[in-house]
Order: C-alpha cells, then structure tokens, then sequence
C-alpha cells in the first residue's frame, strides 16, 4: 500500500485524540459453541488474517512539509501477532464478568506510534463460547469501514495471498538533510504550504461551508445544563444488551419510519425513564443527540467518510407513540436537506479545512461540543448473513462508540439476524448507575410494543 495523506477528518480524530478522551472504536463479537476453543489457535488466525489487511500495517507518520499534514505509513517490521491478545475471564465467565474486562480495555488509548489497532480473544465465556474485542481508532476507519476490516478477520473473507513488504519511506532527518541540499526541493515545501493556505481560503467563500457554520453558530444551547455532561476520567463502563429485531419491526409495519427511528424512540423513553430515577425533571427536558450519517462518495478508501445529522430527544414527552411521531419528524426533515447542510454536518465542514487548523481549532472546539448535542447515538448495520470465526458461529456484536470531550454517554447499536445488539459506553464516575439505563431499553420496547399490539 503506497504512502497515503491522511484525510482533514481522520486527522480531526486524531487531534481529539487525548489520554481521558481517547477516540477509538469498540466492538464485542460473541461467538460458539462450535469446536473446542483453542486460544492460542485463535489468536494465531487472527493475526494472520490481520496481517493480510493493507490498512492494519499502518501508522502515523507526521510530515515535515506541508505543516499540520501527516501520512500513514506502513509500519517498518510489522508484527501482527503484537496486536492480538488472549484473555480469560474469572469464573463464573457471564456477561459480568466480560462487560467489567471490555470497560478496562475501552478505558485506556491506544499507542499512537504504531498501528491503531488492537484485539483481545477472551476465553472462559460460559455456555462454551468466547469473544473477540475490537480496539481501532477512529482515524483509521469509520463505522463501514470498520465493518470491512472487522469482516476480514472472519471465515471467507480473508485475501489468499500474504502482502508484499513495504519499502519505508526515508526518515525525517533525512528528508529533511536532502531539502536543504537541494534548494528545488525548499521551494517545492514553499509552494505546497502557499498551496495550502489558498485552498483553505477558498473553503472560507464556499455557500456550503458558510451554511453549515452559521447552523452550528445558531444550534448552540449557551444556557443548556445537559444530565449527560461530564468532566473527562479515565474509567469507562461498558453495558450491553440485546432487543429483539421481531418487535422493532413489529413497530416499523404499523407507525412507518426507520428501524433507527425505533431505536432513537426507545433510547428517549429508556432516558426519561432513568433520569426521572435520578431527580431530573424529565417533564421539561429535551436532549439532542448527534447521528452519524455515512457520506461515502468514493469505495477505494479507508478514510473516514462521514456527516451526521442532530435530532431532538423528547425526553418531556410522556406519549411513547408521540415521541416516535416527533422523533420521525426530525429525521425527516434532516434528510430532506441531505448529509451535507445543517449543524450536524460538522464531519463535512471538518473535511474540507486545512489540517494544520485543525492542529489548533479541533481541541478548543472539542471543548464545546456539549453546548451543541447531550449524547452519541449510532447504527452499524451488519450484513444479514451468517458468519463464523474458525468454525464458530457469531451470535453477537456489540458496537461501541467513543465519548466525545464532556459527554458522559454514548448510545451504538448493531441490527444482525434477529436482534439488535446495543453497546452504552459511559463516564463511570458520574453516570455509576448505567445498569439502570440498560434495564429501561427494554421496558421503552415494551412501551411501543404495547401500542401495536
């Protein structure tokens, strides 16, 4: 894989990247019963697959041209057997025990000078199964390229021939010895960052970039006191559970929408719920969560491709059929105007400035983007095929999304085969009660269901 200038988006997430706010995506993946679980077996296979994939040899490499630029690179003697490792889970090996081990993992960054990646086989689940925990930053996949490299890891899907070795690039010190040398290449240095700093003028005077930035201006709630802020901390939680796809789609045939309509409906009646247990006044709140949309415009690409869009939680809504109604209506209105306008477009403003901005702007604003949305909510569809890992049929994934800088929780869901697999990431300190979150999806299910039926 050739040398590759990262993305003005991918390079958002890694200036967001910070010790109490790291900015990787999760995924637990439950497999078996199939043959007896070898781990080391396991970890062995994996690596090897990993190995096959171009884009999990990379790393950063920081520019010393163009400022603020930088390159993926592949990693010189890279090694995947160092990113994968095997766990084991005390007795009695249930979904306390697995969610207790993936919040430590989600809680610490990854090594930013190396591959962003890493993988944990984790033995010792009861019932004779095991699962598999996904650790990639954002900036080198969102979610639908995540789906793709996670589904290279799986049964069928791997390439057959091992990669070539890659030449690597020349070191900084020498790049920069030869510069000096060679005054052609100083000037070259010159007019890409001359270069740079048009282009980026150019951006300031597009229609497009005015709008987007005078929506966000006029989103922002200076006056808001969300229940979902937070000052960073290192220790995450994890929470996961399952709702049955049947009775979300159940739902779809009598109010219409999206399935990911359903699923914004329940997550608001599941917040009314917990926060009225925590003393909030639910009766006037209303939340806004950010929803990442995709925005794929090119398939030959690893790079983040993505906008969003924010939706009004009617969290004050007492009517769960109402609450559906008004949550419809956001999003219709959101996609009428397309992934690319409104407040919630700020992955496509991000794109199209100049990475060396984004070396100052992206940590400032970083800071106040709970003045514009309370939470993260996310949808990673799976294909609806079956899947399997040595033998092992995949029985769950449960998606998890980062916490942004001042946000407590994040909200991802997966739909595959019969249900849809939910993954809460919270701030542990102050959102200790997140089991009772949990507990309220279902009892918001049930809620709509009751209607329909």
């Amino acid at each position: 894989m050739a040398r590759q200038t990262i993305s003005a988006l991918d390079t958002v997430f890694l200036c967001l990247e910070r010790e109490l706010t790291p900015m990787h995506l999760g995924a637990v993946a439950v497999f078996g019963p199939g043959r007896p679980v070898d781990g080391a077996r396991l970890v062995e296979l994996i690596a090897d697959r990993a190995s096959r994939q171009p884009r999990l040899r990379l790393r950063v490499n920081k520019s010393w041209r163009v400022p603020g630029h930088a390159h993926w690179e592949p990693q010189p003697g890279f090694d995947a057997e160092n990113h994968v490792a095997a766990r084991h889970l005390p007795c009695p090996g249930g979904e306390p025990e697995l969610e207790t081990l993936v919040s430590e993992l989600m809680s610490f960054p990854l090594d930013v000078s190396g591959p962003l990646w890493e993988i944990h086989v984790i033995m010792g689940l009861e019932g004779d199964r095991f699962a598999v925990f996904v650790k990639l930053h954002h900036a080198l996949a969102d979610g639908a390229s995540a789906v793709e490299l996670g589904l290279g890891l799986l049964d069928g899907f791997t390439p057959e021939d091992t990669l070539p070795e890659h030449t690597i690039p020349p070191s900084i010190l020498g790049a920069a010895a030869s510069m000096l040398s060679d005054p052609g290449k100083a000037r070259q240095v010159f007019d890409e960052t001359l270069s740079a700093a048009s282009d980026f003028l150019q951006v300031l005077r597009r229609p497009e970039t005015v709008e987007i930035a005078t929506s966000v201006l006029g989103h922002l709630r200076l006056a808001h006191r969300s229940p979902l802020a937070a000052p960073h901390t290192v220790a995450k939680r994890v929470d996961m559970l399952t709702l049955p796809l049947a009775d979300l789609r159940r739902i779809k045939r009598r109010y219409g929408g999206t399935t990911n309509d359903i699923v914004l409906a329940i997550v608001t009646g599941a917040l009314r719920q917990w926060l009225a247990t925590r003393g909030h006044p639910v009766h006037e709140l209303d939340l806004r969560a950010l929803i990442p949309a995709q925005h794929r415009q090119t398939n030959d690409s690893g790079n983040n491709q993505l906008s969003a869009y924010l939706c009004d939680l009617p969290v004050h809504e007492p009517d769960p059929s109402a609450r559906l109604a008004l949550i419809q209506s956001s999003m219709r209105r959101n996609k009428s105007k397309g992934p690319t306008c409104g407040a919630g477009a700020l992955p496509v403003l991000a794109s199209q400035l100049p990475p060396l901005l984004h070396q100052f702007l992206t940590p400032i604003a970083a800071h106040a983007a709970h003045l514009l949305f309370d939470t993260v909510i996310t949808n990673v569809p799976l294909p609806d095929i079956e899947v399997s890992l040595d033998g092992a049929r995949l029985h769950q994934l449960y998606p998890l999304v980062p916490l942004p800088a001042g946000h407590a929780l994040s909200i991802a869901a997966c739909p595959y085969r019969d249900n849809v697999h939910i993954g809460l990431l919270a701030n542990r300190s102050a959102l200790p009660d997140i089991e009772k979150l949990h507990h309220a999806l279902p009892r918001a299910l049930a809620e709509l269901d009751d209607l329909v039926q």
